[in-house]
């Protein structure tokens, strides 16, 4: 397939343009701002808010889409990046010729016009991780990821706030939202309820792909709330117990032992909200910690195949097996001014502790 840079799929101006608004400062914005804001979603509140995301998501846009063109190794050159750079370019022109939004009809079109910017990039993760793939193929990666790592980092970490900024502008327009909600904030979320509804998903993975579940056991406060998004942490907590799910299974698979249960402990700090994931699942060797945060390090089998249509969206939408559940986590985690730690006892288990920012005044951190 013949590569073609930017410049040969799209006009002069354009990515004179790009480079233009690449340049630009961003500005980042805290859970406790979106929440105040929204909490009130009038007509002038919608208004100012389509206005702000009319300046600021193309910054972020152009910021990635240039960095994709500059990538190291060849990687930028590979026909999976190519497209990903696409789709950005492509948002970045809908954008720009989007008009001034001067009142509520100009704010509903352009409300419009971001939900299918939103849709056109839903399948970036796999995509990038298929890119990533195949340079791969070929050459010692994980000697030299580090530079491969940082850029990764950065872009899902941009992913993630471009996502929530559309997502919480059009689930602003709900007509009916549910209740504590404000846009993709749960006022009162309880993270007991969240871990819950993630390990049942997680057991249910595991029972499809072992025909058998370790127990699951959760402990804390069952009244306990803060605000936070629950999208996130059930992705976050998701990831958790089914790699602890899965390290469980396959270390009893051959005992006469019940497996033992995976414990979740929510405690409630006056900084942090901390959720600790328990396993006895035989632990992660220390030469093999440094590397389950960067991308493309898995002991599963590996879902991305060189075969994928890149014409099509159906690109393998699991996060088991290409390495990205754990780093990806961990940058949900951060975007909020929390974090993820993973400690590990060879032999016998590891500890998941993720903490999540309960002040909600952190900015998003800005790539």
């Amino acid at each position: 397939m013949a590569v073609k840079k930017a410049s040969e799929m799209f006009s002069k101006s354009l990515i004179e343009d790009v480079h233009r608004w690449g340049c630009m400062k961003q500005t980042g914005v805290s859970l406790r701002y979106m929440m105040e804001f929204g909490s009130t979603p009038t007509e002038r509140n919608l208004l100012i808010s389509a206005q702000f995301l009319h300046k600021e998501l193309p910054i972020r846009i152009a910021r990635r889409a240039i960095e994709l063109e500059t990538l190291p190794y060849g990687l930028s050159e590979k026909p999976a990046v190519l497209k990903v750079r696409d789709w950005y370019v492509e948002s970045f022109r809908d954008m720009r010729a989007f008009p001034e939004i001067k009142d509520t009809a100009d704010e509903k079109e352009f409300t419009q016009m971001i939900k299918a910017v939103k849709v056109r990039h839903n399948n970036v993760v796999p995509m990038m991780a298929l890119g990533v793939n195949q340079l791969k193929k070929g050459m010692k990666l994980y000697e030299r990821l580090d530079e491969i790592h940082q850029f990764l980092d950065r872009f899902y970490l941009s992913r993630i706030g471009i996502r929530m900024l559309i997502g919480q502008h059009v689930e602003l327009h709900n007509p009916n939202p549910p209740l504590h909600t404000v846009g993709y904030i749960h006022t009162k979320m309880s993270p007991m309820e969240v871990a819950r509804n993630a390990s049942e998903d997680a057991r249910s993975i595991c029972f499809r792909e072992y025909g058998s579940a370790p127990e699951i056991n959760i402990y804390g406060d069952p009244s306990f709330t803060f605000p936070y998004v629950p999208t996130h942490l059930h992705l976050m907590v998701y990831e958790l117990v089914k790699n602890s799910l899965r390290a469980v299974q396959e270390r009893f698979v051959d005992s006469d032992r019940v497996a033992p249960p995976i414990r979740i402990i929510v405690a409630d700090g006056i900084e942090d909200v901390t959720i600790k994931v328990s396993d006895e699942g035989g632990g992660i060797p220390r030469s093999g910690l440094p590397k389950i945060f960067t991308y493309l390090y898995s002991t599963a089998r590996n879902p991305l195949e060189e075969d994928v249509d890149l014409g099509t969206a159906d690109v393998p939408v699991t996060m088991a097996g290409y390495g990205y559940g754990l780093p990806i986590s961990r940058l949900y985690a951060r975007y909020f001014g929390g974090d993820l730690q993973i400690i590990s006892m060879e032999g016998y288990g590891t500890d998941a502790y993720l903490h999540l920012s309960r002040l909600g005044d952190s900015q998003e951190p800005l790539p």
